[in-house]
């Protein structure tokens, strides 16, 4: 087996293994309303759930995956760190390299001082989105796999992104 098939049948057993173990995690299977709009996101990092939220009620939760390297705060581009702060969801990108995405609108105000500081790039490609447009796996992963990005299965894209607007705030926790 040459070294790129190696490594893409390793990619395809992380997949494979993962999407097992969160089908069992999910927290809320049943589908969202279609007429549901939430007003706010919060994404609890330690806790892997994503809450759409309209007023004090929560909507539908879900299980994500985050950065392959999620604890603490993001501190420059290419840590593999979900940012932690108050964002805005601020476009949906249909064209995306996943199913669909959501961009978040990292950085803040917060992260350009904090990171400025430690003289490297913020980066600022995060989004919500669902699995890889090549991914021929089962549908859902497992584990943190993503560059900083918050993902969940296409399903469940599909049902955020009805469910929010552009403009929608997103406060993402530790």
């Amino acid at each position: 087996m040459r070294l790129g098939q190696i490594r893409k049948f390793g990619v395809v057993a992380l997949f494979t293994v993962a999407t097992a173990s969160l089908q069992a995690l999910s927290a809320n299977d049943s589908p969202l309303p279609s007429s549901a709009m939430a007003d706010r996101v919060v994404v609890l990092k330690g806790e892997r759930k994503l809450l759409l939220i309209k007023g004090d009620v929560v909507l539908k939760t879900y299980t994500v995956s985050l950065g392959a390297n999620p604890v603490g705060l993001k501190r420059m581009q290419g840590d593999r760190k979900t940012p932690e702060g108050n964002y805005i969801l601020d476009r949906h990108n249909a064209h995306s390299q996943y199913h669909k995405s959501i961009h978040i609108s990292y950085p803040n105000a917060d992260d350009v001082a904090r990171v400025s500081r430690l003289g490297f790039p913020t980066g600022g490609d995060v989004f919500i989105h669902g699995l890889p447009n090549d991914y021929a796996g089962p549908g859902k992963d497992l584990g943190d796999w993503t560059n900083g990005c918050i993902a969940v299965t296409n399903a469940e894209i599909d049902e955020i992104w009805r469910a929010v607007a552009d403009g929608t705030p997103i406060e993402i926790r530790p």
